[in-house]
């Protein structure tokens, strides 16, 4: 059978770090017939050589390569891929993994669409991620229409003959930025690159040892001789203009401006800093003109306008400010919501100090300007920074990170802008705006894996990108409103908690650390007013939990004998909240006093109080009559809706066969007739 990909991993001297990638290899759903993985050691001087061969000897999709040590992962691409018998590559590095399903998957979406290159979702625990390149999945686009450019470490899937026909390879031999280089020299050609937004396929991982590749200090005049190569291939490639200026524009602000930003550039020792600005500033003069200036936002406007001043302590300064101005969010409302979404209501503003005060624009007739007070020292004196026509940069997102993965989701979330006075002709930004957070599967993604989730909240503005966590601050009621849940098919716990000491907003997804039960325990437990006994919990849940997952425990009411009795039942949703059915008898069950409490954490997990019983004749049970009730309003509301819906049910299960045999405007004037008699 064909290869349809071969994963290429240059390896030097990995030790431990290594195991996670080799594992992530053969968990792949890809069947082991349908790829290969070409292990190329690059001259390794420990035991690398014998393991990666013994492994090989146990898989045969598993090949080693050995060649004399390049020190550089360059030249062992270029034989991975030289060696490559698939029909993708796909690049690992040796410290970093795939998620189970990613070849698979990136490997039909290539050969669906015949993408030349295909992108898979990433995620960091250390490193920058783009993560608006994820938002959604791509079919086909190209450097043109997808910012692509936000995306240049090479671990993705590139079509073999692609590569190879174009000539694309790594400069061989110790360098910077060959990534970059590489990817550039790839995107050009490529006439179609598919982006994999909806499925997290590729993890980079901290090593505790602090050797990530692309963690050594840089010696700026190499590093910025080898971002001029990458610079020559953008003008190269594109005509003056401004697809040209918005390419050559993320290099200056990404490589350039950021080099001599908060918070690297205000620790750098004063030698360093010089060596920075001599080799930063001749690129600006070279490649960023006005069209690449003008495009930026005020602060980097401002950065750029000092750096092509070889203001050095301009840049200081600036670096000073802008690294005291933060994103704050406040949470107003939260509500579960009937398809078991959560919905936020979210104020955000930058701020700026440790006594987070506004960051103030200030209003001269129908024109904004960074306000004095912030801009002291940034500017010449009476000099203004008009920020007019930069308001519409002001946006807030909302996003969901898994804490130990850091996989992060975006959150569906509308925001508006809005000017709020401050008096004296001051102002500030403040964006309001309302979303959507769910732990169960949404549009683009499946559900989210068990662990702690923290609610994001990125905000830009003035050319500033800052994150903020939600919940620390938040409005008075939020906490009442943050009922525990049980969600989705099978059911999991998603408990949204308040993180000691800061006091931020996660969701504990399938019981990470948080249990139902400490989380309902001092939340009241009602009973129905009449007819069949149920307890209501302060459990929100959508779903019908089937009885043998609910375990009712009953245990004597002194606290003597046994540790007492179990009986199933069933959890059901009522009103958006948990219902519990109450067994009108516990057979085999001694006449008395007893306990009664449930077990929503499984069979090993605690148990939760609910209230007292007494078990009277033939085992028939009576619940505590002084127990609160449930308002006989809401009752009635939820009898009518259970006859609405069982009337439903009856009239499908009845007249569906005869209303499907109907034509298609009979069907219409039935189900007109069904909805009319059912409400």
């Amino acid at each position: 059978m064909p290869v349809k990909v071969s994963v290429v991993i240059p390896v030097y001297n990995p030790g431990k770090y290594i195991d996670p990638c080799i594992d992530s290899l053969l968990r792949q759903t890809l069947p082991a017939r349908e790829f290969e993985v070409l292990f190329v050691n690059d001259g390794s001087t420990d035991d690398t050589r014998e393991r990666l061969e013994k492994l090989a000897g146990e898989h045969p999709h598993f090949r080693v390569i050995t060649i004399p040590n390049s020190g550089w992962p360059g030249k062992p691409r270029n034989i991975g891929v030289d060696e490559a018998k698939g029909e993708y590559v796909q690049f690992v590095d040796q410290d970093d993994h795939l998620a189970s399903d990613a070849l698979r998957r990136l490997y039909e979406m290539g050969r669906r669409n015949g993408s030349d290159i295909v992108i898979g979702k990433v995620a960091s625990n250390f490193r920058g991620v783009p993560h608006g390149v994820f938002k959604k999945n791509r079919e086909k686009c190209t450097l043109r229409d997808a910012p692509l450019y936000d995306s240049l470490t090479p671990h993705k899937m590139f079509r073999t003959e692609f590569l190879r026909k174009n000539g694309i390879a790594y400069p061989e031999g110790k360098r910077r930025l060959e990534d970059q280089l590489y990817m550039m020299e790839a995107y050009f050609p490529a006439e179609v690159v598919s982006i994999l937004g909806d499925y997290t396929c590729y993890f980079y991982s901290r090593r505790d040892d602090g050797k990530n590749a692309g963690s050594a200090k840089i010696v700026p005049a190499e590093y910025y001789g080898n971002l001029r190569e990458v610079l020559n291939v953008v003008v190269a490639n594109t005509e003056p203009g401004e697809f040209r200026d918005l390419l050559l524009r993320r290099f200056y602000r990404v490589e350039m401006l950021s080099r001599l930003s908060e918070p690297a550039v205000v620790k750098y020792q004063p030698d360093f800093f010089d060596k920075m600005c001599d080799a930063i500033r001749p690129l600006g003069v070279d490649f960023m003109g006005d069209g690449v200036h003008d495009g930026l936002g005020p602060l980097l406007r401002i950065r750029s306008a000092l750096l092509r001043g070889d203001d050095r302590e301009g840049l200081l300064r600036i670096a000073r400010f802008a690294g005291s101005v933060k994103a704050a969010a406040r949470l107003e409302e939260f509500a579960w919501q009937p398809d078991g979404r959560v919905a936020v209501t979210v104020t955000a503003r930058l701020v700026q100090g440790d006594d987070e005060s506004p960051v103030k624009l200030l209003r001269r007739d129908d024109r904004y300007f960074l306000h004095p007070d912030n801009a002291d020292g940034l500017l010449a004196e009476d000099e203004l920074l008009d920020v007019t026509d930069d308001l519409d940069g002001f946006s807030a997102e909302l996003s969901l990170r898994n804490r130990e993965t850091a996989v992060e989701w975006p959150c569906p979330a509308k925001f508006d802008r809005r000017i709020e006075e401050l008096g004296d002709g001051a102002c500030e930004v403040v964006l309001h705006g309302s979303g959507h957070v769910s732990a169960e599967a949404v549009k683009g993604r499946g559900r989210v894996s068990r662990g702690f989730w923290d609610i994001w909240v990125p905000l830009r503005g003035l050319g500033l990108v800052r994150k903020a966590r939600l919940g620390a601050d938040r409005a008075p009621g939020v906490d009442a409103d943050c009922l525990p849940a049980s969600l989705g098919s099978p059911a999991r716990a998603v408990i949204p908690y308040f993180t000691d000491p800061f006091g931020n907003l996660t969701l504990d997804v399938a019981r990470r650390s948080k249990k139902l039960a400490d989380y309902l325990a001092d939340r009241p437990v009602l009973r129905t007013p009449t007819g069949r006994t149920e307890l209501r919990l302060e459990l929100f849940t959508t779903t019908t939990t089937s009885a043998s997952d609910v375990q009712l425990v009953l245990s004597p009411a002194d606290g003597t004998g046994s540790a007492g009795h179990t009986l199933r039942t069933s959890l059901h949703p009522t009103g958006g909240l948990a219902h519990i059915t109450v067994p009108s008898r516990a057979p085999g069950v001694a006449p008395g006093a007893w306990k009664l409490a449930v077990r929503l954490d499984g069979e090993k997990g605690p148990a939760l109080g609910l209230c007292d019983v007494t078990i009277g004749a033939g085992g028939r049970i009576e619940v505590d009559p002084y127990l609160p009730r449930i308002p006989v309003e809401l009752m009635a509301d939820v009898a009518r809706k259970r006859r609405k819906a069982a009337l439903r049910r009856a009239l499908r299960a009845v007249g569906g066969p005869i209303v499907r045999r109907l034509p298609p405007e009979g069907r219409k004037r039935a189900r007109r007739l069904a909805a009319r008699i059912s409400g």
